[in-house]
């Protein structure tokens, strides 16, 4: 007899407030898992100095993501700081179709909106070590006002308050730590007895056990 396991493949949704560095974790555990596929999103706002479409996001004008919506394109969007950021659907059912787990970077919107549609999604939230390291790293991006800063910084506490409906909560206080952490958690939901298909041959007798055991949940 040989035994042969076929997993169903994951949606990782990972979220932070501004400036809790996830674009940065994101790319480096993307650099150490294998497997493992980027769901680029598609926002409204224009592109920071450091970004490039196609890579970081894909960058359109407010009304061609309305003719989007009206296509029924996203998977999920939503309207945060006043530009509209969505998850294109095409891409993810693709590479999931591929036999690839796959990453969302999305807010706390996104994030809840995924997972009311695809439960299984799997949520993780990653946090600041304190609310002034998070000041720090929304100041030295250069690229927000004091205005912008105290809007972020509010809204920041109301998305650690909601921190505590996701699956799984990572401090970022070290990228190191915080990427071994959610390269654990990825590990161990790839290994769930929930995600795997028992796959027997020349053992008719249990192969029909399995089949009524799966048949029964």
């Amino acid at each position: 007899m040989s035994i042969t396991l076929k997993r169903s493949c994951t949606m990782f949704v990972l979220s932070a407030p501004s400036g809790g560095g996830k674009s940065t974790v994101v790319r480096a555990v993307l650099r150490n898992v294998r497997g493992l596929a980027y769901s680029i999103s598609v926002t409204s706002r224009p592109p920071r100095a450091h970004e490039r479409d196609g890579v970081d996001f894909h960058f359109v004008t407010q009304e061609k993501f309305q003719e989007r919506i009206q296509r029924q394109e996203f998977y999920e969007w939503a309207l945060v700081h006043g530009n509209c950021y969505g998850t294109p659907k095409a891409p993810i059912a693709g590479m999931l179709a591929e036999g690839k787990d796959v990453v969302l970077d999305i807010d706390v919107q996104g994030a809840r909106s995924v997972k009311s549609l695809r439960p299984d999604a799997v949520t993780i939230f990653l946090l600041p070590p304190s609310s002034e390291v998070l000041e720090r790293r929304l100041r030295d991006r250069g690229t927000e006002t004091d205005e912008t800063i105290r809007v972020r910084l509010a809204n920041a506490t109301e998305e650690i308050a909601a921190s505590l409906s996701f699956d799984y909560l990572v401090i970022n206080d070290s990228v190191e730590r915080a990427v071994a952490e959610i390269r654990g958690i990825i590990e161990a939901e790839r290994n769930r007895a929930a995600q795997q298909e028992l796959l027997l041959s020349n053992e008719p007798a249990l192969e029909a056990r399995l089949g009524k055991s799966r048949a029964s949940h």
